[in-house]
């Protein structure tokens, strides 16, 4: 299978911390590889990168559990989790990586639109795909949720759940289109409505849901 063509190494370099310990007891190297292949087909299908010259050339793609502060960040293909706050995490730790490997993993696989597009956005994309597989953040706000549309995470997760609604498909046509650049304008071309204006119609949607 061509997704094989990808590696996927995970260790830790936090063992004798409170937190490193407890990802050993309770999440483990193995589990976070096998995850991390299952996490990145799930990208990829929701990216509709289903051929190998869709998605971006990526050989191997780290997992590292630091003494850090922190939740988790992804740079140069490197995923690097927190064991402190694995630590100080409350409720199903194993549960939360989880879904925080989906949210890093697509910073991996996303476009950014030759690094245009907003912040917000690209966050807010990191954060559907983690709604979408079912580990939404405890943190995760209520649709109708939020000032503005590219305000990141949460927020922006629940507003392109929204413009999936009236397309199907549409982050990954989105993502697509950030493969080469940015405007706001790629929210018009596929949904017909400057992205302010569905902002609004979002915001009047859900005025009594949040």
């Amino acid at each position: 299978m061509d997704t094989h063509a990808v590696q996927y190494k995970a260790s830790n370099t936090a063992g004798s911390t409170p937190g490193g310990t407890q990802f050993n007891n309770e999440i483990g190297i193995e589990y976070s590889e096998r995850t991390l292949v299952s996490v990145s087909d799930f990208i990829w299908q929701t990216f509709g990168q289903t051929r190998l010259a869709d998605r971006k050339d990526v050989q191997l793609v780290s997992m590292f559990v630091n003494d850090m502060e922190g939740v988790a960040y992804a740079s140069n293909n490197e995923i690097h989790v927190s064991a402190r706050y694995i630590a100080r995490y409350s409720g199903n730790v194993k549960t939360e990586i989880t879904g925080v490997l989906y949210h890093e993993a697509t910073h991996i696989w996303q476009w950014n639109g030759m690094e245009q597009a907003p912040g917000g956005l690209i966050e807010g994309i990191a954060d559907y795909m983690r709604l979408k597989a079912g580990y939404a953040p405890s943190r995760c706000v209520k649709q109708g949720g939020g000032d503005k549309w590219d305000q990141g995470y949460a927020v922006t997760a629940r507003f392109l759940e929204y413009c999936s609604s009236l397309r199907a498909g549409f982050v990954a046509e989105l993502n697509a289109k950030m493969m080469t650049g940015y405007s706001n304008n790629f929210f018009y071309d596929l949904l017909g409505n400057t992205v302010d204006q569905l902002w609004s119609d979002y915001k009047a949607k859900y005025q009594n849901y949040t």
